[in-house]
């Protein structure tokens, strides 16, 4: 007997994060190191904050400035690593149910979609930097220009882009192996 709140279908499986990764052109360490050095900057620029601020009752001005765009950045790069491993959010009932070849396509969908979104960001975003250097823009906390902050949104989301291509040029492969 099944209560209303419980669900009535299968579990789905999900990946195993313990798994290799897939070989890539491009080798996937470059997300992982970058993501330990913007986590380690992080890391040091708060404890920093919070030891000035313990002993002196002041704080460094930059620092909450620079920690929102490390925590940016942060989530960009993270989010290149995911699409290229396959581990972005997705809605697992739809996207894990039903034959393989069901599963394939959804995925090549996805990753299509990804790339189309951020190749479009990419070529958005190149106008917003431009536009903060041309009109020598500076950032609201420490007044530095804020083409330094921006010029990294194309740049990631380019990389977003490519990885999602890379990912749909692999599983493209596999289902062509499989056939």
């Amino acid at each position: 007997m099944h209560l209303p709140h419980e669900p009535t279908h299968l579990p789905i499986e999900l990946p195993d994060p313990t798994a290799p990764d897939e070989a890539t052109v491009v080798p996937l360490k470059i997300e992982d190191w970058a993501t330990v050095i913007i986590m380690g900057l992080l890391a040091c620029i708060t404890f920093a904050n919070v030891l000035v601020r313990y002993f002196t009752d002041s704080s460094f001005a930059w620092t909450e400035e620079f920690s929102v765009f490390l925590m940016i950045l942060l989530a960009m790069v993270a989010g290149s690593a995911a699409v290229a491993r396959d581990r972005h959010i997705r809605i697992e009932f739809f996207s894990a149910s039903g034959s393989a070849t069901r599963q394939r396509r959804l995925a090549l969908f996805g990753a299509a979609m990804v790339a189309l979104l951020f190749f479009l960001m990419a070529a958005l975003s190149v106008r917003l930097v431009w536009d903060d250097f041309r009109f020598n823009e500076t950032s609201p906390g420490i007044g530095v220009p804020q083409w330094w902050y921006s010029i990294w949104l194309p740049v990631i989301s380019l990389a977003i882009a490519l990885r999602a291509v890379g990912f749909l040029i692999r599983r493209s492969r596999v289902r062509e192996s499989l056939e």
